[in-house]
């Protein structure tokens, strides 16, 4: 094995290159999805019986299918439309469908909004009846009962399933580099496989980029999750 290719500056620079789409694509799809699944979650959890209807549905399409079929769905497809491509340079938003990292960042946070609206309903569908009666008794509306007592406490409950979709959603930002020209840790590897012909070389590096932000994600959420559910760990005798 060849390892001083990797250590090369250009092949680093390429790396960095690489780390710095990645973590960009992971920061804005979970900001993005975040906000989209939270209103999922209310319309899931909501009265409006055709609302849950068409929420659910999107949420079952998202997770039945696989976010590489999604990618090439909105890049191949969706972005490649005439009717799109005739308002790329002057028409909003199609004008970002012509840029890939568009395509990608779209298809990432409509999937991780998918699997944390779920999540997120079932949070709050699971919170105490006795929390939800408490706040009723001290006169607060439906409104203030939702953003003050139940999503607080539903956001709280939820952090360590959402903290395997933030992983999940790291590894599958590798799939970033199935579109044209972008340059993701992924990417990078296979530029550096085409180049040099050291295919494991090139992928153990990667693998090892994604591992370490793996343990600094999962490092992350545990003190998270030390803080914010201090209350629901068992107590000592």
């Amino acid at each position: 094995m060849e390892w001083s290719v990797i250590f090369e500056p250009d092949t680093l620079a390429l790396y960095a290159e690489g780390a710095v789409t990645t973590f960009q694509l992971l920061a804005l799809s979970l900001a993005a999805g975040g906000v989209l699944a939270l209103a999922f979650a209310l319309a899931l959890t909501g009265p409006w019986a055709w609302l849950r209807w068409l929420v659910g549905s999107y949420t079952f399409v998202i997770r039945g299918t696989p976010l590489l079929i999604q990618v090439y769905l909105i890049y191949y497809g969706l972005a490649q439309l005439e009717w799109i491509q005739a308002r790329w340079d002057d028409v909003w938003p199609w004008t970002h469908f012509k840029e890939p990292f568009f395509c990608a960042l779209l298809a990432f946070t409509l999937n991780t909004a998918g699997y944390t609206a779920e999540m997120l309903a079932g949070a709050i569908r699971e919170t105490d009846a006795g929390e939800i009666e408490s706040a009723q008794a001290f006169g607060m509306s439906r409104w203030q009962v939702m953003t003050q007592v139940v999503l607080p406490s539903a956001l709280r409950r939820t952090l360590p399933a959402y903290s395997n979709e933030v992983v999940m959603m790291l590894h599958g930002t590798s799939l970033a580099s199935a579109v044209p020209a972008m340059m993701d840790i992924t990417g990078a590897a296979s530029r550096i496989y085409s180049d040099y012909y050291l295919p494991f070389e090139a992928y153990i590096a990667a693998a090892v980029l994604y591992l370490l932000a793996t343990f600094c994600l999962i490092g992350l959420f545990r003190l998270a999750e030390k803080r914010l559910l201090a209350h629901l760990a068992p107590r000592r005798q």
